[in-house]
């Protein structure tokens, strides 16, 4: 188990919500080529983080090279334990953490023990500092201004430049602005993305994202293990299996049914940073509700196909920024773009009172259409892969469709000049032909005859020798330099100006990455919608409804929902926490009875809420170890909004003091009084009630898992009931693990004695077998001594074998 703390989080605006009901257009398929089977393996993400502390507000920029944007947070107020930043850094787990060289003590006390935690490894952050005059205010501004960004026109003037930045950029922020100076000198120091390319090729940045935290329920990673939220597995494939994992039985993997990469990424964020936003959480249950109704279905499937072919255009637009386009990229993006066109007519259909749909109808602009057909007007798809290279359809520019026409015409042209130089030339030859070579030109090619042996031999008058190669000797003639002044390298001429035209084009897509950007944004969006929907369909999940007033959650008929997958059958089990009265419930009940279901059910129902997928959600959850870190985690950041679940708290102690630190704990909470958090206890010390360890009132609530016992079975009902456990059934427990009947009527008489504060003394039976076994031992011993053997030592034998046998004896 681990603990949890509700924390601020980054979270888009949340649209309001709106009511649902839409008609079915028809969508054309996607026209385009053939899409290839490989986009291209992802370069693996880093995030490099710049931060400065000064008197008592942190200013906070980082570069992600997923997707080539700068990221920065508004100048925030932090307490001397930089508390904030630690949040930030689990948040996105940077490669590297940039600073000043001059920091105060805390800051330096806090990077000394991000730099030496071990546990980290192999992810622990690089801390790299730099010269404080790096971070000057007036310096950074320059940088910021001056710098090459692929978003900005170039017809912009400086003055056009500064408003545009500043529209995005609050520079009143002064120590964001200050860190956002050392993020860009830090990146053209490394060359972050580019270390391979000129010197005058620069850092590609695609844009600048405000990054703010705000209603986050931060969970760490001892939760997701536990509560199966995650789970890697490795992959059966034994092609993967050193280097692929999968996605094991998890509440993600159940609920990942996103069609493209992006999505999925997506789902997973939302699980991580569960917000607390409730117009967010309206918005995106108003879609899957949507989606839900029956008269919807055929709407989601086709919306899903389309989203199977949004693909990384990120990548593809780095790709552009650094001229590093590949064949693929433009089918990948050609595809891309048309389908973001059919999910913009299919949503254009669909309510406009639901803000996802409203925001894909506007946002996917007519820039879309407009790459598209460039795209599709201006790259031969078939001739690109042909050749492996860009090239561009006909009729797009008459010198490069004037010098492919000469190039298709050249094998008869040559073949005609063959033959007017073979006449020009030594009767001995009996044959030559003239051959075109990219880079080097028409040529003149001649058989070696036997009497060409040295080097001297290959001179013919009127002919400039050139090499020779397979047999054949090559020559520049008057007519082949006459060739070369007139049509010149065609192929290479070609390929310049069609890479020209390729790089006209990149210009104007990435003058439009903007809304590209925001396609991916959106898509992505309804993807992971998409998706909720359909296993919400799939596992009969309902909507919660949300209420400012109630504070706490309300669960009815709660499942769980990998156990119902997994068990035959499943219990549904209500729960409720919320109001003054019963913040603090005591669960008891025997083993395997469903108390730690009750509590990972409980939690998984507030997650899916917050993520959400449909059940409702608190402000923040706190699963607790038996760790006592854990625990002081908890008691420590609980507060009257948060709910605690506590599983076998004290389980691997000593019984008196486990049962000690727990009554402690509780005793805890219960003393805030009104601030006491949520908290659910499942625990086996019926001592802790037995003993009355817990004061009485309303706050505390006893609750237990029925069974009933028909003779010597007990019969499981994991329904969840008001009262306290009579007895822990160990033996029932153990008799349905298979413990021997024997074992289990000793276990019960040692308890029975422990409870009657009377000695536990050793079985007499178990005794005697024992000393019969000893004494066969010590029989055999002596029936196997040799008597006549003038080596045997009867002393030595005494005292090594018959001795210490009689002490287990008698």
């Amino acid at each position: 188990m681990a603990s949890v703390a509700a924390t601020p989080a980054r979270t888009p605006n949340g649209p309001g919500p709106g009511e649902a009901s839409a008609s079915f257009p028809t969508v054309a398929s996607v026209p385009g080529p053939q899409e290839p089977e490989e986009e291209g393996e992802e370069e693996p993400a880093e995030i490099h983080l710049c931060v400065l502390w000064n008197s008592g507000y942190l200013g906070i920029a980082y570069y992600d090279t997923s997707d080539s944007t700068i990221h920065f947070m508004p100048d925030a107020p932090d307490h001397e334990s930089l508390k904030l930043l630690q949040r930030v850094l689990d948040e996105i787990d940077p490669r590297s953490v940039v600073t000043s060289a001059k920091q105060d003590e805390n800051m330096t006390r806090f990077l000394g023990k991000l730099a030496s935690q071990e546990h980290r490894e192999p992810k622990r952050p690089e801390i790299i500092f730099l010269p404080s005059v790096d971070f000057g205010l007036e310096i950074s501004k320059q940088r910021l201004l001056s710098g090459n960004y692929s978003f900005i026109p170039d017809s912009m003037t400086t003055t056009e430049k500064i408003l545009f930045l500043s529209s995005i950029i609050p520079f009143d922020c002064l120590l964001m602005v200050r860190a956002l100076g050392g993020l860009l000198k830090f990146l053209g120091r490394r060359r972050i993305g580019v270390e391979l390319e000129e010197y005058n090729v620069s850092v590609p940045i695609l844009g600048f994202k405000k990054f703010v935290l705000t209603n986050l329920v931060s969970i760490d990673q001892d939760t997701y293990s536990v509560l199966q939220i995650f789970k890697s597995e490795s992959h059966p494939s034994v092609y993967k299996v050193a280097s692929g994992l999968k996605e094991g039985l998890s509440l993600f993997g159940i609920l990942n049914r996103c069609r493209c990469k992006w999505g999925e990424k997506l789902l997973r964020l939302w699980f991580t940073r569960p917000t607390q936003d409730l117009g967010e959480l309206n918005s995106r249950l108003d879609v899957i509700q949507f989606f839900l109704l029956p008269q919807n279905l055929d709407m989601a499937q086709m919306l899903h196909r389309l989203l199977g072919h949004i693909k990384n255009v990120p990548l593809i637009l780095k790709r552009m920024k650094l001229s590093h386009t590949k064949v693929s990229d433009w089918q990948v993006l050609y595809k891309t773009v048309y389908s973001a066109l059919g999910l913009r007519d299919a949503c254009r259909s669909l309510p406009q009172s639901i803000q996802l749909f409203q925001d894909i109808a506007q946002e996917f602009s007519d820039d879309l259409h407009h790459i598209a057909s460039l795209i599709g007007k201006v790259v031969d798809f078939e001739g690109s892969l042909a050749e492996n290279r860009f090239t561009v359809l006909p009729n797009i520019d008459p010198e490069i469709d004037e010098k492919k026409r000469r190039l298709m015409g050249l094998p008869s042209f040559l073949t005609e000049v063959a033959r007017k130089e073979l006449e020009n030339l030594d009767s001995r030859i009996p044959s030559c032909s003239v051959i075109y070579i990219p880079l080097i030109g028409f040529l003149l090619s001649i058989p070696r005859l036997p009497s060409m042996v040295e080097t001297s031999d290959f001179e013919i008058e009127g002919l400039d020798f050139m090499f020779l190669s397979e047999e054949k000797l090559h020559y520049r003639s008057a007519r082949t330099k006459e060739l070369d002044a007139l049509l010149g390298d065609l192929h290479c001429d070609i390929r310049d100006q069609e890479t020209l035209l390729m790089h006209q084009l990149q210009c104007q897509v990435l003058a439009r990455a903007a809304v590209l950007t925001r396609v991916l944004d959106l898509a992505s969006r309804l993807d992971v919608l998409l998706a909720l929907a359909s296993a919400a369909r799939d596992y009969g999940y309902s909507r919660p409804r949300y209420s400012p007033q109630l504070l706490g959650v309300r669960i009815q008929n709660g499942r769980h929902p990998l156990m119902e997958l997994c068990a035959r059958t499943f219990v549904p089990n209500s729960a409720e926490c919320g109001r003054d009265i019963g913040r603090v419930k005591v669960i008891t009940g025997p083993n395997s009875s469903g108390k730690s279901i009750y509590l990972k059910q409980i939690y998984r129902s507030l997650l899916r809420l917050a993520s959400p997928s449909p059940q409702p959600t608190p402000p923040g959850a706190v699963p607790v170890s038996s760790l006592i870190q854990q625990v002081a985690k908890a008691v420590n950041n609980a507060t009257e909004r948060s709910l605690v679940l506590v599983d076998e708290f004290g389980k691997g102690t000593n019984t008196v003091d486990g049962l000690a630190l727990l009554a402690a704990v509780i005793r805890h909470w219960l003393a805030l009084g009104p601030t006491c958090p949520h908290v659910f206890v499942a625990t086996n010390f019926l001592s802790l009630v037995h003993l009355q360890l817990l004061p009485q009132g309303p706050l505390v609530q006893y609750l237990t898992m029925e069974t009933c016992e028909d003779g010597d079975d007990l019969v499981f009902f994991y329904q969840v009931c008001e009262g306290v456990a009579r007895a822990s059934h160990a033996s029932h427990t153990a008799t349905q693990a298979g413990l021997p009947e024997k074992l289990i009527a000793r276990g019960k008489q040692v308890s029975d004695l422990i409870r009657s504060g009377k000695p536990i003394k050793p079985v007499q039976e178990l005794l005697k077998e024992k000393q019969m076994e000893n004494c066969q031992t010590l029989v055999d011993k002596f029936l196997k001594l040799d008597l006549e053997d003038p080596s045997l030592d009867l002393d030595i034998f005494m005292s090594q074998e018959v001795l210490p046998a009689a002490t287990t004896i008698l």
